[in-house]
């Protein structure tokens, strides 16, 4: 079957993932991924000029699906920035099925990646920060919030925690109480005079 560029560049992106995500993305080479593909290390290297392009392309499109998966249960939730909050963590919960969970990916890849100039580290350095805006964004209307800049910083490190003790301890665990947390400090950042 042939595959234009964009399919192409799809599927490996999908087997990269794969083997990225539950092997490590150093423990993997760039022969490997073209083996799982079906492809010419050579077709890979003319959509990827290197294991750092593909990588860092890795990290992007994981963090792309990510904000529509947040985005998208935020609008269906409706106006309300509170409840627009809360299906976000609804979602983060849903996505941490012990079946199809490690971790999330992005920490994973900082872990392996802690140099700033690489652009994988760049990639998900900037996939956090889209969190922390995302959530700025909505506590900003949250009708009486005191400080809603620090009331978005305690829900990234809830969400955080919740990605970080979701990998050891299961939705069981910490994890688990990820909403009902965000639910506490919400409402405890909310005037009620």
């Amino acid at each position: 079957m042939r595959r234009s560029a964009a399919e192409m560049r799809e599927h490996i992106l999908v087997i990269a993932h794969e083997l990225f995500y539950w092997h490590g993305i150093r423990a993997v080479g760039i022969d490997k991924v073209a083996a799982e593909a079906g492809v010419a290390p050579t077709t890979l290297y003319r959509i990827f000029a290197n294991k750092d392009d593909l990588v860092a392309a890795y990290v992007e499109r994981t963090n792309d699906r990510a904000v529509v998966r947040f985005n998208a249960a935020a609008d269906q939730a409706g106006p309300d920035p509170r409840t627009q909050i809360l299906a976000m963590f609804d979602a983060l919960i849903e996505h941490m099925n012990p079946a199809g969970f490690r971790g999330c990916a992005c920490m994973m890849t900082l872990a392996e990646f802690p140099d700033p100039e690489v652009p994988a580290h760049q990639k998900a350095i900037a996939a956090k920060t889209w969190v922390r805006e995302r959530l700025h964004s909505l506590t900003a209307r949250i009708d009486g919030v005191r400080d809603a800049p620090a009331l978005a910083d305690q829900l990234v490190l809830i969400w955080e925690g919740a990605n970080a003790s979701a990998q050891a301890l299961g939705l069981n665990g910490p994890a688990g109480q990820a909403r009902q947390l965000a639910v506490a400090v919400i409402d405890g950042a909310v005037r009620t005079s």
